[in-house]
């Protein structure tokens, strides 16, 4: 069961790339993590708010960490990635996302103190080395390397963040139940989202409203994220998390950027490129190197 929840969490997480990518175009990115957090928020209260006061006071107790994880999770990872697919292409961000469980190997080393082989070491190297290259590669595909772009800083800084959620997320406490983790965090983290997004509509001169063109499908899209990679994603990975532990749970992030990268080119039109093969065949031989028991 542990195995079904992170693949489906995973896959939704895919649809995520694609939909945000087509959204940003209609709804603005604080007010698109706005609305997606909001509206996962309101289902979650309203259908497990008997857990939710049940845990409150636990969770209330674990402030702090709860906290760090709501922003991880629920503000950085989502935000940093709807503003970068306004400049760079969902499955270059779905790319970046695969390198996570390389580097949340490396931080349960450095802060778990959790051992760490040489042949791991190799896959964490591995993985970073393509990371850097593809950030680097020319978007027109003649694999050059050339400075970075915005997009890419953004979506990088989104796969850094839902490594360390990741990786903290052994923190939470056991006696509460996932589905009022995830309430309590989607709380959080809406109330984290309000104040950044008033600044942002104060001080942007582009700012032209919360969604700039309504339309069913813009419509749909929200939906899609607020139920999918949102209530049922963050669901399912915490449970599937609780069940086989960090480590072995993070090999399947690698579904992301597998269903993400096909649905964009299925339906954005992405182009495969040289650079992009590349820059997976490194990431698939750093997973062979992570996945690798202690020795």
């Amino acid at each position: 069961m542990a195995y079904l929840l992170l693949a489906l969490a995973a896959i939704f997480w895919g649809g995520n790339y694609v939909v945000g990518h087509i959204l940003v175009q209609y709804v603005d990115p604080y007010g698109l993590s706005l609305i997606r957090w909001g509206g996962t928020t309101v289902i979650m209260l309203a259908f497990y708010w008997k857990n939710f006061l049940h845990d409150f006071p636990t969770l209330r107790n674990h402030l702090g960490m709860n906290a760090l994880l709501s922003f991880l999770g629920q503000v950085s990872f989502p935000l940093s990635l709807y503003i970068g697919l306004q400049y760079t292409t969902s499955l270059n961000a779905a790319i970046y996302i695969s390198s996570t469980p390389c580097l949340v190997l490396f931080i349960n080393h450095f802060i778990f103190n959790e051992r760490i082989s040489l042949r791991n070491i190799t896959g964490v190297v591995a993985s970073t080395a393509a990371v850097i290259y593809l950030a680097f590669s020319n978007a027109r595909g003649a694999g050059s390397l050339q400075t970075f772009g915005w997009g890419d800083v953004l979506t990088i800084i989104s796969a850094l963040s839902w490594a360390f959620y990741c990786a903290l997320l052994r923190l939470k406490n056991k006696e509460v139940k996932n589905t009022s983790f995830v309430a309590f965090s989607s709380l959080i983290g809406t109330l984290i989202l309000i104040p950044m997004f008033l600044l942002h509509a104060a001080l942007a001169q582009d700012f032209h409203g919360v969604i700039y063109q309504a339309s069913p499908q813009v419509i749909v899209g929200i939906l899609y994220l607020i139920v999918f990679p949102s209530w049922l994603s963050y669901v399912f990975w915490s449970k599937g998390v609780s069940m086989i532990g960090t480590t072995r749970s993070e090999i399947y992030t690698h579904l992301i950027p597998v269903s993400g990268g096909i649905m964009g080119i299925v339906f954005l039109g992405n182009k495969l490129e040289t650079y992009h093969i590349i820059t997976l065949l490194l990431i698939i031989f750093g997973i062979v190197c992570c996945s690798a028991k202690k020795n």
